[in-house]
């Protein structure tokens, strides 16, 4: 038989499939999981996120000047962010099935070009309401650098999938980081409208990239692991889908506490005397923790499991959201923002890994973005209560005592999920070449 062609095995189909398979010969395997190949295709990727995940955080740092700009309330100048997420629910469910189908590459070319003309079209109006229309489709243009784009590059790694994801999943710290330094640099000399300008015409630079990953799974990689995550969800007695809806709504719940400081950091930071160049430090103390959590986390989870570091960043959560309530001055608060980092950049790779794990790989870019879409929609209820508890109380203290029961509420439902997988726990799947 042919290098590249391969007859699936009785009980996996009779169809001819094509593609590359493994053989153990260099030439062979090269674009088989866990390759060269996919190391490069996951550097592809984390260079894509840091630039699509713009969108998450330039309505945060931009809060105050939108506020003053379109003089809004505090829980009016939320809505742009609120606007971007709902932009992420409309846009990540259709850009995951798309890829799911279509590939990812077209995707990315379809969503970077939707996301450039939305944030040049959001600097140029003048309309507070206009520009919220403009950040729904900012938030449609840049989902496809989340789901859609995590669930794609899990394909590529079955070894070293936690780390794998884990890494890629933090493009969007480290967009926080890159984007954040340029903002308040920006803002010096120009307005919030060039930040939007120089954000939309770096989103074109996704082009070129998403044509690097234009190779696809073969249909042998996907039968394998369609075969793997039916037999763990049947050894936990939960339905796929219902693991699934379980995880959204702990994701939800999940993204609500950690909203308020994610969201609020920089005009909580001019509540109390600070400075938005302080908030703007104490936003990438929160990153840096993400990404430090998120490699460690990523380097361990193949070992211990998505669901153990999932109730440890969660625990981990409260405590840090505990801590912000009394504290004012920079130098305590940053020191809370980097655990509350770390807290975050441990639980927000460990949901796509249980989904790969108990669902279907075929519908993976839809099921990946699902569960992207809850905790977004979560990030979005948790910035707009926090905002509109703010605006009735005068101050930040019940938004965190807020956060903190959807915090308890998180680790009741993850808790439940670990009694079902962990009191079934399934033998373990050997790994073949």
């Amino acid at each position: 038989m042919p290098a590249g062609n391969r007859t699936l095995p009785r009980g996996q189909g009779s169809r001819m499939l094509t593609g590359p398979i493994t053989s153990g010969h260099k030439d062979d395997n090269d674009f088989w999981t866990d390759s060269p190949y996919s190391w490069r295709r996951l550097l592809y990727s984390v260079l894509i996120g840091v630039i699509s995940n713009a969108s998450l955080w330039t309505s945060v740092a931009l809060m105050p000047s939108l506020q003053a700009e379109f003089g809004t309330t505090r829980t009016e100048a939320s809505y742009p962010y609120v606007a971007i997420i709902l932009g992420f629910l409309m846009g990540s469910p259709f850009l995951g099935r798309f890829s799911d189908r279509h590939g990812i590459t077209r995707a990315l070319i379809i969503a970077s070009i939707v996301a450039s003309a939305s944030y040049i079209g959001g600097g140029l109006t003048s309309n507070f309401y206009l520009f919220l229309i403009m950040q729904v489709l900012v938030g449609i243009g840049t989902s496809a650098g989340h789901g859609p784009l995590t669930a794609d590059l899990s394909h590529w790694f079955r070894k070293r999938r936690g780390l794998a994801v884990a890494i890629v999943s933090s493009g969007a710290y480290l967009s926080g980081i890159f984007w954040s330094a340029i903002i308040s640099d920006v803002l010096i000399e120009h307005s919030w409208r060039t930040v939007h300008f120089l954000i939309g015409f770096a989103s074109l630079s996704i082009i070129p990239l998403s044509l690097l990953l234009r190779r696809r799974v073969t249909e042998v990689m996907l039968d394998d692991a369609d075969r793997r995550s039916a037999e763990r969800s049947n050894q936990t007695g939960l339905a796929p889908n219902r693991i699934k809806w379980l995880l959204a709504v702990a994701g939800v719940s999940c993204c609500v506490a950690m909203a308020t400081p994610q969201v609020h950091i920089v005009a909580l930071c001019l509540d109390l005397g600070l400075t938005v160049r302080q908030g703007s430090e104490l936003i990438s103390a929160m990153l840096l923790g993400g990404i430090a959590a998120r490699l460690v986390s990523g380097a361990i989870v193949d070992r211990v499991g998505p669901l153990t570091i999932l109730v440890a960043g969660s625990i981990l959560q409260l405590i840090a959201l505990c801590c912000y309530i009394p504290l004012e001055g920079f130098a305590p608060l940053y020191i809370v923002s980097l655990i509350f980092g770390l807290a975050q950049g441990a639980l927000l790779p460990s949901y796509p890994l249980i989904v790969r794990e108990y669902l279907p790989a075929r519908s993976a870019g839809a099921a990946v973005s699902f569960l992207s879409t809850a905790t977004q929609f979560g990030m979005a209820a948790g910035g707009w209560l926090s905002g509109w508890i703010y605006d009735q109380t005068g101050s930040y203290f019940v938004a965190f005592v807020n956060g903190i029961g959807w915090n308890l509420l998180n680790l009741l439902l993850i808790g439940f999920l670990a009694l079902r997988i962990y009191g079934r726990r399934p033998a373990p799947i050997p790994i073949r070449p």
